[in-house]
């Protein structure tokens, strides 16, 4: 299956310009780091950033209700310390979901993309 990917591609890059070629190699495949850094760029960089910044201080909140936790020995205060716990588990997963979705987003842009180009390239032979 990847040599037929590759064979589509050479046909497409030849199909092009150079500047278009030059486009369609920076749309290519991203690794992990690649595409997480790619959430911090954009229109929306500031809203990731912000979240990031109030992932870090529910961590810190995490870490305070953990040592809380074990610290006591009211079982009052442990139920409230437990749902601290919870709590800050949970906010952390949404906003690490939050940025698993843009980079999904990012994905699916660059694919949609790379399917524009395609066309282009096709219209253009003809």
């Amino acid at each position: 299956m990847k040599k037929e990917t590759e064979k589509i591609d050479e046909l497409i890059k030849e199909a092009l310009t150079k500047e278009e070629a030059k486009f369609y190699d920076e749309l290519g495949e991203q690794n992990v780091l690649e595409k997480l850094g790619g959430v911090f760029k954009g229109k929306t960089a500031w809203l990731a950033i912000i979240m990031n910044v109030v992932n870090l201080m529910i961590f810190a909140f995490l870490i305070y209700c953990v040592v809380q936790f074990f610290n006591s020995e009211v079982t009052n205060e442990i139920i409230k310390w437990g749902v601290g716990i919870c709590a800050s588990l949970s906010f952390m997963g949404m906003i690490k979901l939050y940025v698993w979705m843009q980079m999904d987003k990012n994905d699916i842009l660059r694919e949609l993309k790379r399917l524009e180009l395609q066309v282009s390239a096709l219209a253009h032979k003809k």
